[in-house]
């Protein structure tokens, strides 16, 4: 793993160029450019709140719904963008792979960084709109738990990080993976309580929902940002643990097949 470190910190300098290309080709020719990564949560924000009204998904007076929503779906997109674009991280780079020699991790490294850049700005927007509702739409929102946003931070990144590594390489040996990970990730998103209070899990089950790595997450995120009840330190730690032992397993798999990348081009 230390030599792992040394390389990837030895080739800084073609992340950087790594993370600028994908940056600019995701807004080539694109008007409003980079507040397009505000403007899609949002959307999906605006949307979701519009139909989970029609369907009374939820209380009228319940002035922390809201919030709750806005919070749960920044979070879950920064996944669901790496996710997906981890699917073209390698075989998107085919001629590098190909015919350069560099450590083939930094590929979906600098994806991750990109989509990076998007998420903390949307982190901005987040704290944003929170104060504006706690000053100004008197919704109960507290900051005492703000310290954990670093770490609830990277452990995002860490899953989302051996997420990527997964599947960019699966992808590489196994074309049908982009449709195989579109189901498994619509599945996901409604066995996280993404548009939904954690407390509306049956109580049976909410244990078990702490196997899901985002469920312990998106609890966390909204502790920092909102102030609720983070309910059960111990399971969200659980989640925790099994992101970071995603992101070692991913590093683990990656590793191992990378050499066989240019015989499945």
């Amino acid at each position: 793993m230390l030599n792992l470190l040394k390389d990837i910190a030895g080739h800084r300098d073609l992340i950087s160029i790594l993370v600028a290309r994908d940056l600019k080709i995701r807004y080539k020719r694109s008007v409003l450019g980079f507040l397009w990564s505000l403007l899609n949560p949002l959307f999906f924000i605006l949307i979701y709140t519009v139909f989970l009204k029609i369907l009374k998904f939820y209380r009228p007076g319940d002035v922390m719904f809201l919030p709750m929503l806005v919070t749960g779906v920044i979070t879950w997109q920064f996944l669901s963008t790496c996710v997906g674009d981890s699917l073209h991280s390698v075989v998107g780079n085919a001629n590098l792979v190909q015919k350069t020699a560099f450590p083939r991790i930094i590929l979906p490294l600098s994806m991750n960084l990109a989509n990076l850049v998007n998420f903390l700005l949307s982190l901005v927007i987040l704290l944003l709109y929170t104060i504006i509702a706690r000053e100004f739409c008197a919704v109960p929102i507290s900051f005492k738990s703000i310290w954990m946003v670093p770490l609830v931070f990277m452990t995002q990144f860490a899953l989302c990080f051996g997420l990527s590594l997964f599947f960019g390489s699966l992808n590489v040996f196994f074309r049908d993976t982009e449709h195989i990970v579109a189901v498994l990730m619509m599945a996901w998103f409604f066995l996280t309580p993404v548009i939904y209070y954690h407390s509306c899990i049956p109580t049976q089950y909410q244990k078990l929902a702490f196997l899901n790595p985002m469920c312990g997450i998106v609890t966390a995120y909204r502790t920092a940002f909102l102030g609720t009840d983070i309910m059960a330190p111990r399971l969200v730690l659980m989640s925790f643990g099994i992101a970071w032992l995603v992101c070692a397993a991913g590093i683990a798999f990656f590793q191992k097949v990378q050499s066989r990348f240019v015989e499945e081009m």
